[in-house]
């Protein structure tokens, strides 16, 4: 591919844009055999996309054919492309992975489904749009892990209740939990497979509870690491990307 038509593809503007950054010497590349980048003014030179690295600006960016990032969603933050009240996850990434193209148009990465905006943790975002529709299946049952803080004292018969069903308001169908562990007294580990507006809440809520804050610590087999503090986010492997659906 040329160089201008790598930059455009990993969202760093139009391919006008993207020829001018290169022109104007502000994008290196990494030889595959070398440790530092090496300048490079030719918007139409050609290189091998896959495993290409290089950098705009200063910042390094690796190529990927398709983004899969994990985000640690803090607090106070929404999962929408245009929030009502508190700011969008969207501003705490990179504007190139806000910018990469889909079929012609801008679109950039999304969010494969939603957090509330008070709870916080382990969130998956990408610019693919098979991988989303799979993961946001009814039929798709990845189990995703939640550590719940309560307002009152969890007891044994709440917890029992959980794992054999409650009934939601909007669904005579109960929900049960996959696993439902006390922890202590004010913190459930809550396993769901299903996934449903506010369903940690209104499940709690529906065994005479309250949740008071919400993390979610894992998908399937990957876990939110402990080093990636909240506004933090980090590129998925293939092997991540085994682990969701392990």
């Amino acid at each position: 591919m040329q160089l201008q038509d790598i930059l455009y593809s990993q969202g760093f503007g139009t391919r006008r844009v993207c020829a001018g950054l290169i022109q104007q010497g502000l994008v290196q590349v990494y030889p595959p055999d070398g440790a530092t980048a090496l300048a490079c003014t030719d918007s139409s030179a050609e290189f091998a996309a896959p495993a290409l690295r290089f950098r705009v600006q200063g910042v390094d960016w690796p190529y990927h054919e398709k983004a899969y990032l994990m985000l640690h969603k803090p607090a106070a933050t929404e999962c929408s492309q245009k929030p009502s009240t508190y700011p969008s996850i969207y501003t705490l990434l990179p504007s190139p992975l806000r910018l990469r193209p889909q079929k012609g148009a801008v679109q950039g990465v999304q969010a494969v489904g939603r957090l509330d905006q008070d709870t916080t943790g382990l969130l998956l975002l990408t610019d693919d749009g098979k991988f989303i529709h799979r993961m946001s299946s009814p039929r798709h049952h990845v189990p995703k892990f939640y550590e719940v803080t309560l307002k009152h004292p969890v007891s044994a018969a709440q917890v029992a209740k959980l794992l054999s069903g409650v009934v939601l308001d909007d669904d005579p169908k109960p929900v049960r939990a996959a696993a439902c562990e006390a922890v202590s007294e004010l913190h459930l580990r809550l396993t769901l497979t299903e996934g449903k507006y506010h369903q940690v809440k209104r499940m709690v809520a529906a065994v005479s509870n309250r949740v008071e804050a919400l993390h979610r610590s894992q998908i399937g087999g990957l876990r939110l690491p402990d080093e990636l503090a909240p506004g933090q986010w980090c590129w998925l492997g293939p092997a991540d990307l085994a682990r969701i659906e392990a």
